[in-house]
């Protein structure tokens, strides 16, 4: 039986794309196992599909002065060293990186012991992670044509981003009931990222008595970020995270807001989900999300807001401009070739493997 070590970790989009292979790998008889942080939010949703989880000490990498970057080089030291202890052991056939900070130790140990690495890029530029791993690999599977320009040319392949297959089987009247919701009202879904995002909660919430009275809203606000005074009010309903009845929520959903990752834009696309993308702005970020919201406005698949112009009136213009013109936006996103990946890392992998 073929071993593969899957990592990557941080945020909810450096997993999911993992979590879309598993069905695949399993079918072809692979022995699964995923190396993530010892309590970062892979390990809660790794561990629900019941696939073995090895923790490893995690440091982020910075390009910003903070007092952490004196102690997380010692973090990403033991981590590596973990990690070697994890890939020895295990003696995998090939691992697979969705990259996050997290993963760069464990790209070096496989290296070390001459296990072939595959790392998978869904941004339209590397983030620091993969920029620190791709020497060490064998393949980087690219998202946006775009990339392919950052990348080795002998080691560059562009394949997409893997979407889980559960996501197209969505039944929209469950989505309606886990919400409380009726059939009479359009439903908006609002995805703030599997942190949450402080500046989308809170024009939201400040604009929930307007939007209450056309809509239906589904807020996935972050860990950490529900506001109980807001339990009970009538065609509003928080979560901190959603993935089991994911599927059913984008079902009911006629309008998504939602940041601009790469994993997230790709989802709603190949659901064909009118959307209004607030990418992080450059201050938070190295600008990715902007990159990917603006080559997603330019193919007509999205309005963009920038943060930086989000309010209560940018944002109820936004809704009402897209709602007004969803058949476009869903004609624009019928042209994409921008097709599920899964068939096509499955087949580098079975190549770059032992």
């Amino acid at each position: 039986m073929k071993r593969i070590v899957l990592t990557g970790g941080g945020t909810a989009g450096h997993v999911t794309p993992c979590i879309a292979l598993l069905p695949a790998l399993e079918e072809e008889g692979y022995d699964i196992q995923y190396i993530g942080s010892y309590s970062g939010i892979e390990r809660n949703l790794i561990e629900e599909y019941r696939i073995p989880y090895h923790g490893i000490s995690s440091g982020k990498l910075r390009r910003y002065f903070d007092l952490k970057n004196f102690s997380d080089p010692f973090r990403v030291i033991k981590g590596y060293r973990e990690a070697c202890k994890i890939i020895k052991q295990l003696d995998p056939d090939i691992v697979f990186s969705k990259g996050g900070f997290v993963s760069v130790p464990v790209v070096f140990a496989a290296k070390k012991y001459k296990i072939p690495v595959i790392i998978h890029e869904s941004d339209m530029t590397p983030g620091l992670a993969n920029k620190l791993a791709i020497p060490a690999a064998k393949k980087v599977c690219a998202n946006f044509p775009e990339t392919l320009e950052y990348l080795p040319p002998e080691k560059a392949v562009l394949t997409g981003t893997p979407i889980r297959k559960e996501l197209f089987s969505g039944n929209k009247i469950h989505g309606l009931d886990f919400c409380g919701f009726t059939a009479n009202r359009p439903v908006i879904l609002i995805i703030g990222g599997s942190t949450g995002s402080k500046a989308i909660n809170e024009v939201i919430r400040g604009m929930l008595p307007t939007l209450v009275r056309d809509y239906q809203i589904i807020h996935l606000c972050g860990k950490g970020n529900l506001d109980d005074k807001l339990n009970g009010v009538a065609g509003y309903v928080q979560f901190e995270y959603i993935q089991s009845q994911l599927s059913d929520l984008f079902a009911a959903a006629d309008l998504v807001i939602s940041r601009a990752g790469a994993n997230a834009i790709c989802e709603i696309l190949a659901l064909r989900k009118p959307n209004i993308l607030i990418p992080l702005p450059q201050g938070s970020s190295r600008g990715d999300q902007i990159l990917n919201a603006e080559s997603f406005e330019h193919q007509g698949y999205s309005y963009v807001l920038p943060e930086e112009e989000l309010s209560v009136s940018t944002l109820l213009n936004a809704i009402h401009t897209v709602m007004e013109s969803k058949h476009r936006y869903i004609d624009a996103m019928n042209q994409s070739k921008l097709n599920n990946s899964i068939d096509t890392i499955l087949r580098l992998i079975k190549e770059t493997q032992r």
